[in-house]
């Protein structure tokens, strides 16, 4: 009978709980428009890297970076969480910084592609800096 008690107020407790907290979003990402980082690396040093994005509405907020490692590439471009919310107001040439840390871990320079959205060709375009690493 105690058992019986049990199971039935645990099916009545996961019954009761829903998952959906009512708060859609999609995921964008969104083209860099400039970085801030140095003209070199130092072997074994933390450098923030800062980039700045146009937000395009109220509903947009950032999530994280994308961030792909190839050797000594990095491609990087912005991910914000896009609420699907009817009081959003579109923003123009709203301006919009995010920085990551990078760490310095080997010798020789380190390409840093940012994604700057795609051409008429739906070809990716890309802002490419090489940073030297000196000793």
């Amino acid at each position: 009978m105690k058992r019986l008690i049990i199971l039935s107020l645990t099916l009545i407790l996961f019954a009761s709980c829903s998952v959906d907290n009512g708060v859609n979003y999609n995921l964008d990402i969104l083209p860099i428009e400039s970085v801030d980082m140095p003209d070199s690396f130092t072997l074994g040093e933390t450098y923030p890297i800062t980039v700045t994005y146009l937000k395009p509405s109220t509903c947009h907020t950032f999530k994280e970076f994308y961030y792909l490692k190839n050797n000594n590439e990095r491609t990087v471009a912005v991910i914000n969480y896009a609420y699907t919310d009817d009081n959003c107001t579109n923003l123009d040439n709203e301006l919009v910084e995010a920085t990551f840390n990078f760490i310095v871990t080997s010798n020789g320079s380190y390409i840093f592609k940012f994604w700057q959205g795609t051409d008429e060709n739906d070809v990716d375009q890309y802002l490419t800096i090489e940073v030297p690493v000196t000793n």
